[in-house]
């Protein structure tokens, strides 16, 4: 019988996190559409986020169990998302309609809009509720399925998972580890987010990635930062359509 190869926790988080990120810089830029499938390049870019703890579990003799892949504590996972979507949601659309109001407003602050993005804002007198169609379901199911779930194991589960191995957390909030492991988890969930458009603005999203690491670390399973991380681009989503001509 074989014995399994030796694990190195970081070795493994920092070598799969690196090509990953090199293959994420060339599949975004596939810039190809499919019936069925849609953008490829965003496909392929999932079922690399994927596949990778897969590959991983099975070379390190693990399961994707032990990157959090299962929903229990049920209860728990459920009630963590929903308090984070309930406290944090409210604030984040409050936050939403005054950048804009006070970005749009400002020829200096309305550089750090999207392009173009000014010109079709309404203005809180324009808001109005989104039209609720198959295709707002398709991306509601989209984010879900094809980038939050995916993103969450490899980020969360996967590496969070290894980097707390390594770097175990020096101090814990309602359960949640907070240390380094955390903060450079959180980072490479940003860094990654550069490539498709060159935006620094996306590095902002280095800050979910802390409350989603939490989540995991508090709750032991990617359930909870799952459903918030979907439920953070739908929100988005909405507020979209609610204020955009």
């Amino acid at each position: 019988m074989t014995s399994a190869p030796p694990r190195n926790d970081l070795r493994d988080a920092l070598v799969a996190w690196g090509v990953v990120a090199v293959l994420v810089t060339v599949l975004v830029r596939i810039n190809v559409t499919l019936p069925a499938i849609g953008h490829l390049g965003s496909a392929l870019v999932a079922v690399l986020f994927l596949y990778a703890p897969v590959f991983y579990a099975w070379r390190r003799t693990e399961d994707l169990a032990d990157y959090g892949f299962h929903a229990a504590p049920l209860g728990r996972g459920l009630a963590t998302a929903g308090v984070a979507i309930a406290v944090i949601f409210p604030v984040f659309a409050l936050g939403y309609f005054a950048f804009y109001e006070i970005a749009c407003g400002s020829d200096l602050l309305s550089n750090l809009v999207p392009h173009n993005l000014c010109s079709r804002y309404g203005g809180l007198a324009g808001l109005h509720a989104p039209a609720l169609t198959p295709k707002l379901a398709e991306f509601c199911a989209v984010q879900l399925i094809v980038v939050a779930l995916p993103e969450e194991l490899f980020f969360r589960g996967f590496l969070l998972g290894l980097l707390e191995r390594r770097f175990p957390p020096k101090r814990r909030i309602l359960g949640g580890g907070i240390g380094l492991a955390l903060v450079i988890s959180a980072g490479m969930f940003a860094l990654i987010h550069l490539p498709k458009d060159g935006d620094p603005r996306a590095l902002a999203t280095f800050f979910p990635g802390l409350l989603f690491g939490w989540m995991r670390s508090a709750t032991g399973s990617i359930l909870a930062s799952t459903l918030t991380h979907a439920g953070s681009n739908i929100l988005i989503r909405l507020l979209d359509l609610m204020v955009l001509r």
